[in-house]
């Protein structure tokens, strides 16, 4: 099994990409190209970031494609409130992908962190290595 697999938040955005799509094909036929479209690829983003930034040697690549699902989380999100303001989304289907919005956020934040943590660990070695020596510690 694929090491992305085993990742709580790619398990998260996977089911939220899956419910969000079944959302956006509730939305009016006239919205089906403009807002429907926006939401699917948002939400598709976000799982298919995650396991594409775990294939990526070193923390450094994978934190970028990690961040680059984390903005696309939130561009979910803010459609998510748009679609529910407008009266595409009824309000327990709202409350269910909020909540599913909000476990995929704290899973990703975590992971983030921890690449993070190792990008910068990894950044640091590699800048004491090639750094000068102070002139002035001579």
């Amino acid at each position: 099994m694929p090491p992305y697999k085993n990742l709580k938040a790619w398990e998260h955005s996977q089911k939220l990409a899956v419910a969000c799509v079944k959302a956006a094909r509730r939305f009016p036929d006239y919205e089906q190209d403009a807002l429907a479209d926006q939401l699917r690829r948002a939400a598709y983003s976000v799982p298919i970031n995650i396991a594409e930034g775990s294939a990526r040697r070193g923390s450094r690549d994978y934190k970028r494609f990690l961040d680059t699902a984390s903005a696309s989380l939130a561009e979910v999100e803010t459609i998510l409130g748009i679609a529910s303001e407008l009266g595409y989304i009824a309000p327990a289907e709202t409350k269910s992908l909020e909540e599913m919005t909000t476990e995929a956020s704290k899973t990703l934040f975590g992971l983030l962190r921890k690449v993070g943590g190792e990008a910068q660990k990894q950044g640091g070695v590699k800048q004491a290595r090639g750094s000068l020596p102070d002139p002035g510690s001579r």
